[in-house]
């Protein structure tokens, strides 16, 4: 009897390819979660963790930046300019000095806008600066441990997850804990992810030359010297540049500790990163879950299969996950986008295509899933492609996603009545959505 796929996937594997969605909103580097959980876990074997404690450090690890989305729109009101740009620098720099605040200010805060609204948001910031950073490092660790929790992870991942950018001199956030009162699995995950980021822009050893700079006030000395002795070794950065990542990753996991990626864990992540891809904007949210409902409505008003209608949702929940490429001065713009931002927006299906493709099992629907903006008459994107080359769910996810982003708040409008959304729909029965899935849909209004 051959074993069930699903049963004997790994969830580290899961996690792992959907970890790339998460750097896209960090603006880190493809893999800098990944590369990250390869220097902690080495850090922490040096340290002679227990088994159980390496679990628990794997998996805060793949899954420390699982709240990196509910700050965005935060820090583009505070900074303008480019978010995903100002997330990626806030670790380049030791922003306990008021020089490097400074600086660091200068290069994120409306760097292409006029000198006067530059100075103003120089003087907010000024203001507001302390506290302002306090509540986005509250916020992001906040959510990334709700995840964590929601995911049947263990309190101690969620802990780490939520303390990993505790200081250990207490000048770190969101509590300003010092020394032992942050949790060990916290102190290698919060110099494991700053090693990644100086790894990978500028060498191994610029790496190791921060840690040690930084060591007794950002990290731990006991944990800091163990990272100096495996950045030692080139065979940690050999794994790090690998082009087969994701299993490099899978094999640093505890042996006997590994969890197995059933449906209910399978439907558990689907839901999660919707609300990560939909807490990156005002105007998202709960946008992938009220898609998802949407979809499945008409799926079961069609008569689609029980196996199918899974399939579906799921595809619904991650559909936008492309969209945490797009910087939130795109995506919350009030106005008309320039050509240059439409550009980007329409890009965001082919980043969920990327992204879904080399996920196990996920990969299976992320074609329908980046075919959301597609139209039957081919002039939708990112493929342009005709109602004969989009599959009956691809089809009524078009239906699904159109339905409600005609039903809420847009940053360019407030949400339609009822009978508008259903009149737009209707113009496009037939020539742009398929016109079984618009009949379907509009008991779900009405």
């Amino acid at each position: 009897m051959r074993a069930d796929p699903v049963a004997t996937l790994r969830l580290s594997s899961i996690l792992s390819g959907l970890s790339y969605a998460l750097d896209l909103t960090e603006g880190h580097p493809r893999g800098h979660a990944s590369r990250s959980c390869l220097i902690g876990m080495r850090v922490g074997r040096a340290l002679g963790l227990s088994a159980d404690d390496q679990s628990n450090l794997f998996y805060a690890l793949l899954l420390k930046d699982a709240g990196c989305s509910s700050n965005s729109a935060r820090v583009f009101q505070l900074f303008g300019g480019d978010d995903q740009a100002a997330k990626h620098g806030v670790w380049t720099r030791d922003w306990r000095k008021v020089r490097d605040q400074i600086a660091y200010v200068l290069d994120y805060a409306e760097p292409d806008g006029q000198f006067f609204e530059r100075m103003r948001r120089f003087a907010v910031l000024a203001v507001k600066g302390p506290a302002s950073r306090r509540a986005l490092f509250e916020v992001r660790c906040d959510r990334g441990a709700q995840i964590a929790r929601t995911l049947g992870f263990s309190s101690a991942t969620a802990e780490a997850i939520r303390g990993m950018d505790e200081h250990w001199d207490g000048g770190g956030y969101p509590d300003g804990l010092k020394r032992d009162a942050i949790p060990v699995l916290a102190r290698i995950v919060g110099l494991a992810q700053v090693a990644e980021i100086f790894a990978s822009d500028d060498g191994p050893a610029r790496a190791a030359a921060v840690v040690r700079k930084r060591t007794g006030s950002w990290f731990d000395p006991e944990i800091a010297g163990a990272f100096g002795r495996v950045a030692a070794d080139e065979d940690l950065w050999n794994a790090c540049a690998s082009p087969t990542l994701d299993d490099t990753v899978a094999a640093v996991e505890p042996e006997g500790r590994e969890i197995a990626a059933d449906e209910k864990r399978l439907d558990d992540i689907a839901a999660a990163f919707a609300w990560v891809i939909d807490a990156k904007s005002p105007f998202t949210y709960h946008h992938s879950e009220r898609v998802a409902d949407f979809a499945v409505g008409i799926a079961r008003t069609l008569g689609l299969g029980a196996r199918e209608t899974v399939r579906l949702r799921r595809a619904a929940l991650l559909h936008d996950i492309g969209k945490l490429s797009v910087p939130n001065r795109i995506l919350d713009k009030p106005g008309k986008l320039t050509p240059r931002e439409w550009e980007v927006v329409k890009l965001h299906p082919y980043y969920t295509y990327q992204i879904l493709e080399r996920v196990p099992v996920f990969g299976e629907l992320a074609f329908d899933a980046s075919a959301h903006h597609e139209r039957l008459d081919g002039r939708g994107y990112y493929r342009n492609l005709q109602g004969d080359h989009l599959s009956p769910s691809a089809r009524i996810l078009c239906v699904a996603d159109q339905l409600d982003a005609l039903s809420a708040d847009r940053p360019y409008r407030g949400k339609l009545p009822a009978d508008r959304v259903i009149s737009i729909m209707r113009e496009e029965r037939g020539t742009g959505l398929w016109g079984d899935a618009v009949d379907a849909a509009e008991s779900l209004v009405n």
